[in-house]
C-alpha cells in the first residue's frame, strides 16, 4: 500500500520505519524538504536530525506535504498538533478528498514550558477541527494516547495486553483502520469510542499521560481498560 505520512518528528519516523519494514511504500511530507534535510541539531527530546534518520531508511521518500498527501492511498497526520491544520491546508483538500486520514496528533501547547496545556479541549478537539476543515475526508483518530515506540509495537509493554481507541464519523473507515492497526502493528485490544467528537476524551488524556511519564520516569506505559 502507498501511505503518506505528514510530519518528520519521532512519531512520523517510528510509523514510517515500521510500515516500510513490512513492505509498504512510504512517503513522508514536510513543509520544506531542503530545510528538513539541512537541519543538523537534535530535537527537543534529544533525537537525531531527520537527515541522520533518513540515512538508515533510504526506502522512505521525502517530499512536500502536497506530494505526500497525493501519494498516499491512506494518509497519516503525524504533525505537531498546533501545526496540523496548516499542514493539511498545504497538503491540499483535493489530495485528501475521499481518503482515510489517520490522525495521531495531539493539540499540545508548549508555549509556557512543561507540562504542556491543550490548545483545544472540553467542547471541541483537534480531530473535530480537522474533520470540519476536510468534510470530504474520512478522519479517524487513534494512536494518540501513547508513545511512538508503543504505537508500532504494543508488545513492548505487558505483552500487548493494553488498549487503544478509535474515533470517527465513518464506520467503514474505522473498521478499515482497526484492521490496519492489527495487521500493521499487532494491536489486539482496540475500543471504538464512537463518532469524531469522542476524540475529545482521548486528546484530554494527554495531561494525565504527561504526568504519569514524569512520575514513572519512562514513556513506555499505556492504559488498560478493565471491566
Amino acid at each position: 500500500m502507498k501511505i503518506g505520512i505528514l510530519g518528520t518528528g519521532m512519531v512520523a519516523q517510528a510509523l514510517a520505519a515500521k510500515l516500510s519494514a513490512i513492505g509498504h511504500q512510504i512517503m513522508i511530507g514536510t513543509r520544506d524538504v531542503d530545510k528538513t534535510m539541512e537541519r543538523s541539531e537534535t530535537d527537543a527530546y534529544g533525537n537525531p536530525p531527520f537527515s541522520e534518520w533518513r540515512e538508515n531508511h533510504s526506502k522512505v521518500k521525502l517530499e512536500n506535504f502536497s506530494d505526500a498527501a497525493a501519494f498516499g492511498e491512506v494518509v497519516i497526520n503525524a504533525t505537531s498538533g498546533g501545526a496540523s491544520l496548516m499542514a493539511l491546508q498545504m497538503a491540499g483538500h483535493d489530495h485528501l478528498k475521499g481518503k482515510i486520514l489517520i490522525d495521531v496528533a495531539n493539540p499540545l501547547d508548549f508555549s509556557e514550558g512543561m507540562p504542556p496545556t491543550l490548545l483545544v479541549c472540553n467542547s471541541d478537539s483537534l480531530a473535530e477541527q480537522i474533520q470540519r476543515t476536510l468534510p470530504d475526508t474520512k478522519v479517524v483518530k487513534t494512536l494518540n494516547t501513547l508513545n511512538a515506540h508503543l504505537m508500532v509495537d504494543p508488545n513492548k509493554v505487558g505483552k500487548g495486553d493494553h488498549h487503544i481507541f478509535v474515533s470517527g464519523n465513518d464506520q467503514a473507515a474505522k473498521d478499515k483502520v482497526v484492521g490496519y492497526l492489527k495487521d500493521w502493528f499487532g494491536w489486539k485490544h482496540i475500543i471504538d469510542l464512537g463518532d469524531i467528537s469522542t476524540a475529545r476524551g482521548t486528546e484530554m488524556l494527554m495531561p494525565i499521560w504527561v504526568r504519569l511519564m514524569g512520575k514513572l520516569g519512562t514513556p513506555m506505559f499505556n492504559f488498560k481498560i478493565v471491566q
